[in-house]
């Protein structure tokens, strides 16, 4: 998915647009006992509450690819005889109606997954009419069975217990206390299946969503998708880091690394430039191509190729969001650190002065000591 269809999507998800949706939901507290049930048509619910859901729903295609928002693939024989695909399948297939098939769901939730206090499971089903084009270029919206996508959306929530406040009350022209109640927060995760691709269905891919960037909550994703090896951005990032260490020895010098980070960052923001664009992943024959472009030997790269299968999986590319640093620059030494923008990382280069490794920084003015103009 990119972010054109995931716009696309997000534009269903719009309670004046009374769509026919349907949402389920469990509330469960700490001790994992459910509390509550419902089942409910959003169209029959008053504009702001109906809204309240539909608010809840967005969140999950929030944030970046690569960090909050990523691809789970589904291996083959999942699809083909895997008990949780076959499950989404059905849910999708039977519009959530089915008790049995959603109790399974939600029970599969609760006992695999780990959530600190109350919580809400959501389950929201929509059928979307897919525009195509015409052989004149024009969207037509006529349905037929070849361009009707159906789709469920899962969020998870916590519900915390609000803080009393004084507040005003307009009917009594008054102020006062406001009373303590359960509220519902933004999703922890969630995702939506099929995953919506050139205006159809994708059943090999789920859109998966987490609030926490660290944590991708892999008891959830084992319990959602049979998948528990989503590794968290940060987790991606230092192994990433550690990779080219190993691999280039002392020949992974600020320069390459430098180099390197540029190219990422290129990739990234290319991609964010372009609404249709895939998600920037990046492979071990293009970074090989960078390490050569900076210099390194055939005998360092062909290391790097080799560690790279072992580290991520052969034939696996990954998200180039989720190992780069697009605001920050940083060099450490064990008594300074260094941060500055990507764009002005040229300003530092490592130097050596009479046998001495040093970290020069580029100072044309505008140097400040503790607040205080000083010369050079």
């Amino acid at each position: 998915m990119n972010k054109k269809d995931i716009a696309e999507i997000r534009r269903r998800l719009n309670a004046e647009s009374h769509n026919p949706i349907d949402v389920r939901g469990l509330y469960v507290n700490g001790k994992g006992n459910v509390v509550s049930a419902f089942h409910k048509s959003l169209m029959s619910l008053p504009q702001e509450e109906a809204e309240s859901f539909m608010a809840i729903f967005k969140r999950i295609f929030s944030g970046d690819f690569g960090k909050n928002l990523s691809m789970v693939h589904f291996p083959v024989d999942e699809v083909l005889e895997g008990d949780c695909h076959g499950r989404l399948m059905d849910m999708n297939r039977d519009k959530l109606m089915d008790d049995e098939l959603v109790n399974e769901f939600f029970t599969a939730v609760i006992e695999n997954t780990h959530m600190e206090g109350n919580y809400l499971i959501l389950l929201l089903h929509d059928t979307y009419d897919v525009a195509f084009k015409t052989r004149n270029g024009e969207d037509d919206e006529t349905a037929d069975s070849e361009n009707v996508f159906s789709y469920i959306l899962c969020a998870v929530c916590p519900v915390k217990m609000s803080k009393s406040a004084l507040c005003y009350f307009a009917n009594e022209n008054d102020f006062g206390i406001r009373d303590q109640d359960w509220v519902v927060s933004a999703p922890e995760m969630g995702f939506m299946f099929p995953a919506f691709e050139d205006g159809g269905p994708n059943i090999h891919d789920a859109l998966y969503y987490t609030k926490d960037i660290s944590n991708t909550h892999s008891d959830f994703t084992l319990a959602a998708f049979n998948i528990d090896s989503l590794a968290a951005p940060q987790e991606k990032k230092e192994a990433f880091q550690s990779l080219l260490v190993e691999s280039l020895q002392d020949e992974c010098s600020m320069e390459v690394v430098q180099a390197v980070n540029e190219q990422l960052i290129a990739r990234v923001a290319e991609q964010k430039a372009d609404k249709e664009a895939e998600t920037a992943c990046i492979s071990k024959e293009e970074v090989s191509k960078m390490l050569t472009g900076c210099g390194i030997s055939d005998e360092k790269t062909e290391a790097f190729k080799k560690n790279f299968d072992e580290t991520f999986g052969n034939g696996m590319d990954i998200p180039a969001a989720s190992i780069v640093n697009e605001r920050q620059f940083e060099v450490r030494t064990p008594d300074v650190v260094v941060r500055v923008s990507p764009e002005h990382a040229n300003l530092i280069e490592t130097r050596i002065i009479d046998g001495v490794k040093y970290i020069l920084i580029k100072a044309e003015e505008g140097v400040t000591v503790n607040g205080m103009s000083v010369g050079m």
